[in-house]
């Protein structure tokens, strides 16, 4: 009887053990790319240009396009959205200054930068295995697909620009601003001889 009172890893079996064991070590290196951003995008150009590769030589799947950009369009608004929306909620937490004599509050995402990519590559790597198989190439006007999908993708982004226009936040780090300040005058002094 000594099975219910023991180790929860005990009572594992060797398949689960090994299946932890694989996620334990594929966190570990998704860990490990968190610092480096722009790798991280580079590889998901790549993994996106493969998939449009596909597409294109299969000359199908366009549903699976379709729907794939409807969720990166979806990601994309987390993405540009305020964690707080300032439209929905009025409470003490952190708010968007909307005047110039506010106190700054950092933009925080609704989605951020990491799970951002990570759910976009996830989403074009799921999308390229799903084009091996037939099932899923379901025949389609492809151009209403497409043509529906930029109507979409305006209007959307439309919104979004106005709510950042009315609310005064920019979604973007523009970097550490600079001032011109004095000038350190012991660096610019020339010898005179």
């Amino acid at each position: 009887m000594e099975r219910f009172g023991g180790d929860a890893a005990s009572m594992a079996t060797p398949v689960q053990q090994r299946a932890n064991e694989a996620w334990r070590v594929y966190q570990y290196y998704l860990d490990k790319t968190t610092p480096h951003s722009v790798n991280r995008w580079i590889g998901t150009l790549v993994i996106t240009g493969i998939y449009c590769l596909r597409v294109f030589y299969v000359q199908g799947f366009y549903i699976i396009s379709y729907a794939l950009g409807i969720y990166v369009l979806n990601l994309l608004i987390g993405f540009l959205s305020p964690l707080v929306d300032p439209e929905l909620d009025s409470s003490d937490g952190p708010m968007l200054p909307t005047k110039g004599s506010d106190e700054f509050k950092p933009f925080i995402r609704r989605l951020p930068e990491f799970k951002f990519w990570y759910s976009m590559t996830k989403a074009f790597c799921i999308a390229f295995v799903m084009t091996f198989f037939s099932f899923f190439d379901i025949p389609v006007f492809w151009p209403i697909l497409l043509c529906y999908w930029i109507v979409l993708f305006v209007l959307t982004m439309r919104r979004q620009i106005a709510h950042m226009m009315k609310y005064k936040y920019i979604p973007f780090n523009l970097g550490k601003q600079k001032y011109g300040g004095k000038k350190a005058s012991g660096s610019s002094s020339s010898h005179a001889d």
